[in-house]
């Protein structure tokens, strides 16, 4: 059995003013590729499919291609929803989906067996036994008891995912009949490599999940963390991260998708394929002299038909109000777009000049609420109280977007 797991396309993403339509459809016809290359026999898609829960409609469009093309090729799909993806809208095609030999999974289901899958092979035959276990909401688990503090709803919160894996698998040995069994997930894990385009899941206030209250499945293909790891060093739990660059201290990162090989024995390997990269971006750091040197050097990684998108990082003692339009003269030409100019931060007192002088362009709603927070005095309890408040209302409004 052959299973090509991916997450995280993010599709419809902006990315900073640009559009990631063509990346997006160049990546989905190469996975397409990949299926029919290796012989796939069924491919996860573990949450995050979607950007966010209302789509531009060239989004949805490349979704249905995809699945109609995955459906020509011989093998099954499933798709799990993430924490951007909006339920109802996943739903909406779920049963026309299902006649092309494809499950949608967007949240936790009223009936769990509806959760538990068969993946058969191409000749038909059942090859392994899936717990299809989607982005999972406080709603979905738990009722909301008044007096409870942050630590107790996160305990309790915690408990109950952990009860709701270990209930589907064992569903699923009590029908798998020798098969392999699978798990999915859309969470954070305790100890797991993040970049700046993860936006925290702070599930009521769970902050992450320990990798041991997984149930004992062969494989656990997961979702929500973009950097390709393995998690706690487990050959069988992995994340295989998102297939396109999402922020800047993703450059230089090899992407992936990952091959998972089973058997009757169960996990037999998992081979990273690595993604082609479909659009270059770099980021270029150093004073304006050395940026004069350093950015046509940076720009010789675009290609004829795709600049290279820069994240540029200036290095000076002064402050200069006019930085943006020289990093941009200094482009002037080049096969290159400067996307994001950065300060750089060098010592206490320069950084809070840097503060006092900083743009909302250059922060995340994270670092703006940090800012305020550094103004107040308060005890290590009531800070991680008011940052795990405030991670619940971000992720409550991500949801209604």
């Amino acid at each position: 059995m052959r299973i090509l797991h991916t997450s995280d396309w993010h599709l419809g993403q902006h990315f900073m003013g640009k559009t990631r339509l063509n990346e997006h459809a160049a990546f989905l016809n190469w996975l397409v590729a990949q299926v029919e290359q290796y012989q796939i026999d069924a491919v996860l898609v573990a949450g995050d499919i979607f950007d966010t829960g209302t789509p531009p409609s060239y989004a949805r469009e490349l979704y249905h291609n995809f699945v109609v093309q995955i459906s020509r090729s011989g093998a099954s799909l499933v798709l799990l929803g993430g924490n951007h993806d909006s339920v109802a809208m996943l739903n909406e095609s779920r049963e026309l989906l299902g006649a092309l030999n494809v499950r949608v999974i967007p949240g936790a289901m009223a009936e769990p067996e509806q959760q538990i899958i068969t993946l058969a092979n191409r000749a038909g035959e059942p090859g392994a036994v899936l717990c299809a276990i989607p982005f999972l909401r406080p709603r979905d688990l738990l009722e909301s008891r008044a007096g409870d503090s942050a630590d107790d709803k996160g305990r309790a919160l915690q408990q109950a995912i952990a009860a709701h894996y270990q209930q589907l698998y064992e569903q699923a040995r009590a029908q798998n009949a020798g098969l392999p069994i699978v798990a999915t997930g859309h969470l954070t894990t305790v100890g797991a490599s993040r970049t700046d385009s993860v936006r925290d899941i702070y599930i009521g206030t769970l902050e992450a999940f320990p990798a041991s209250a997984f149930p004992a499945a062969d494989y656990i293909a997961l979702g929500h963390i973009h950097r390709p790891q393995k998690v706690g060093g487990c050959e069988h739990i992995r994340y295989s991260g998102s297939p396109l660059t999402l922020s800047f201290d993703e450059t230089g990162q090899q992407k992936e998708v990952l091959l998972v090989e089973l058997s009757n024995r169960g996990l037999e390997s998992v081979t990273p394929v690595p993604v082609p990269v479909f659009q270059p971006m770099a980021r270029v750091a150093g004073s304006l002299n050395e940026l004069a040197e350093r950015l046509p050097e940076a720009a010789r990684t675009g290609t004829d038909t795709r600049p290279v998108w820069l994240e540029v990082t200036v290095s000076e003692d002064d402050y200069l109000s006019d930085l943006q339009p020289r990093v941009q003269a200094l482009s002037e030409g080049l096969n290159a777009e400067v996307l994001l100019v950065r300060r750089e931060r060098q010592g206490r007192n320069a950084a809070l000049l840097a503060e006092q002088k900083e743009t909302l362009s250059e922060l995340t709603p994270t670092q703006v609420f940090e800012r305020r927070l550094a103004q107040e005095t308060l005890n290590e309890h009531d800070l991680r109280e008011l940052n795990q408040l405030y991670a619940q209302v971000l992720a409550s409004l991500e949801e209604q977007a």
